[in-house]
């Protein structure tokens, strides 16, 4: 390999997330409902092998070749019936981790829709509902933090030149659960949720 052909794999290269095993995006869709906007949230059918009936954002797997943007608005459409376009894109917000995967959230309006006009699909959504952004800002989540510390097995602490106690960094996981809802908020949604309310809070 010569030095051009290394340029060439690193400049057209996209970074992501060491070893990760899945790229996702979700959709966080808002809606504007007389003088105030509300999140969507979407209630998973209670058929899906995984997290059925969880409330969610739409989305889901991005596919080889597609952005974030691109990904989130294939989802919503495939679950929601809603065209690209009858949604307003705002913008990405932070990405986060879910285990060894990357979640990518897009923040967007929902123009001319309101839930009873969606046409959920059954085999993925059972309900939609929305929650005030107001009522979030003035309801944050409680933050339960759990601390995970790494016990290798047969790891050769010999051949690295440790010892057998070596102080492996502890892991922090940090679940926010809202209360009051008409559904449970809490995990990855809930978190996507509780960073935008902060993220909006700490601009303005």
């Amino acid at each position: 390999m010569d030095l051009s052909h290394l340029f060439q794999i690193i400049h057209n290269h996209r970074p992501t997330l060491q070893s990760a095993r899945g790229e996702y995006a979700v959709l966080v869709p808002l809606i504007q409902r007389g003088e105030r906007l509300h999140l969507l949230y979407e209630v998973r059918s209670a058929t899906l092998q995984h997290q059925p009936g969880e409330v969610c954002f739409p989305g889901g797997t991005m596919e080889s070749g597609e952005s974030p943007v691109q990904c989130a608005l294939r989802e919503t459409e495939e679950e929601l019936g809603l065209p690209s376009s009858a949604i307003e894109v705002i913008g990405p917000l932070d990405f986060l981790l879910r285990g060894s995967s990357i979640v990518y959230p897009v923040l967007a309006v929902i123009r001319a829709a309101l839930p009873g006009d969606l046409r959920l699909n059954p085999d993925e959504v059972a309900d939609v509902f929305t929650v005030p952004m107001t009522w979030l800002r003035d309801h944050p989540p409680i933050l339960y933090r759990y601390t995970h510390r790494p016990h290798p097995v047969d790891f050769p602490y010999d051949a690295v030149q440790v010892s057998p106690d070596y102080p492996w960094a502890p892991i922090v996981t940090e679940v926010p659960v809202y209360s009051g809802l008409s559904h449970p908020l809490w995990g990855m949604t809930a978190r996507i949720t509780h960073h935008l309310i902060r993220q909006i809070n700490e601009a303005m």
